[in-house]
């Protein structure tokens, strides 16, 4: 009878430990688009505001790899940025392309979503977005798009 209990303590424990193991790996992965993943950015060595964009990421999570390039507007060309939505930097994040300024909660909403877009990108410098906040707290209303291979934006969220 000792015998019998404890090998069905074994087996009851092995099971908890599989059930416990797979509710965890289903909550891990279950998190992982809405958690910061891998940013590499592309910024020119003098700009101020991308580092400090680079810090409001890292802040919200993300694990961010930057370079300096001289030629910006070639990454973006790469990358396929449209001109209209282009601005101080591109990052590339789960194969998006995130151009300039784009707050760290639209990032992981398009890692959550996974809309079938090349990226998004907060056209312009537009103050009072990450990166480009001021003393004074002044901030400028703006949009940011998304777009695609054929460089179609549509307003992915306003601020």
């Amino acid at each position: 009878m000792v015998l019998r209990g404890t090998k069905h303590m074994r087996s009851a424990a092995f099971q908890f430990l599989l059930v416990s193991s797979v509710l965890v790996a289903w909550n891990v992965s279950a998190q992982a688009p809405a958690s910061a993943g891998a940013v590499t950015v592309y910024k020119s060595p003098s700009c101020g505001c991308c580092s400090k964009w680079i810090e409001h990421m890292r802040a919200n999570g993300f694990t961010v790899a930057s370079h300096d390039v001289e030629d910006i507007a070639a990454i973006k060309t790469k990358h396929g940025v449209p001109s209209q939505a282009a601005s101080c930097h591109t990052a590339l994040v789960d194969g998006y392309v995130v151009e300039g300024h784009v707050p760290a909660d639209v990032v992981k909403r398009l890692l959550r979503e996974r809309p079938k877009v090349s990226g998004i990108a907060t056209p312009g410098m537009p103050m009072g977005s990450p990166g480009m906040e001021v003393p004074s707290g002044t901030k400028e209303s703006y949009s940011v798009v998304s777009f695609d291979a054929s460089g179609k934006q549509t307003v992915f969220e306003r601020r």
